[in-house]
Order: C-alpha cells, then structure tokens, then sequence
C-alpha cells in the first residue's frame, strides 16, 4: 500500500461534485473544489478532454457536420460545449440551416432564441462567425 491506494480506499471516487460532511463541494478522490477548486493546468487538461468529446458527439449525431468549415463546425461546438448536445438540438430550425448552407438563416435562429439573450457576447461573437465564415 501507498498513500494513493490509501486515499483511494478512504476518500473513494465520485464523477460528479457532491457535498461532503462539512459542507464543501468536493469531486474525484475528496477534492475540495470549495476551497481549493482546480489550478490552470487541471482546467486546460479538462479542456482538452471536453473539446473532442464534443466534436466526436456532433460527428455521431449530426453526419452533415464533417462537411462544414472549421469555423463553422467551431459555433457548433462552441454551442454543444455550452448547452450540452441534448440542448442543441432543441435548436432543429438552427441545425437545418446548416445543413443545408444557409448561413443567413442559421445566425438568425442563433440570434432569435433565449439562448443569445443569456449569453451576451458570446452569442453576438457566434452569430458573427455562423454568418461570415471567419472566426470571431
């Protein structure tokens, strides 16, 4: 035994963030993310996780989507990042338009939902880069 088999049995494994007997919001083997959280370096490899993950979902999901240019295939990420792939597609009007090349009609069911009003200038940045073409 070593101390990382030893906090392995004593702390055990959770996925998802529960609250622990003091109160703290805590992940994985007893991390504190109340009072410590996670450095730069724990984000960007998260990042570096969630980003194909997301691409990989929308290939499954959306078989058009390999077709589209990498800009636009980054607003749908973005999109899928942010919403999570189960609310994206509650966008079908939006999805449509892409696959159909209608860059108009898919920046202007971007700019006409709840989704643009929530997220400020991300979405104003999105609906530029679905339009144009040209990362935003």
């Amino acid at each position: 035994m070593d101390i990382y088999e030893q906090l392995r049995r004593d702390e055990g494994f959770r996925t998802h963030p529960y609250t622990d007997t003091k109160g703290k919001l805590t992940i994985g083997y007893g991390r504190n993310l109340t009072g410590k959280g996670i450095s730069l370096i724990e984000a960007e490899y998260l990042l570096g996780n969630d980003v194909p993950e997301t691409k990989q979902i929308l290939i499954a999901r959306l078989p058009w989507f390999v077709a589209l240019d990498d800009s636009r295939q980054g607003v749908l990420q973005n999109m899928g990042f942010n919403l999570g792939f189960e609310e994206l597609e509650k966008f079908p009007r939006l999805l449509m338009a892409c696959a159909q090349g209608d860059w108009n009609a898919a920046a202007d069911e971007m700019k006409n939902s709840l989704w643009y009003k929530e997220v400020g200038d991300r979405a104003v940045r999105l609906e530029k880069q679905m339009r144009t073409g040209i990362w935003t």
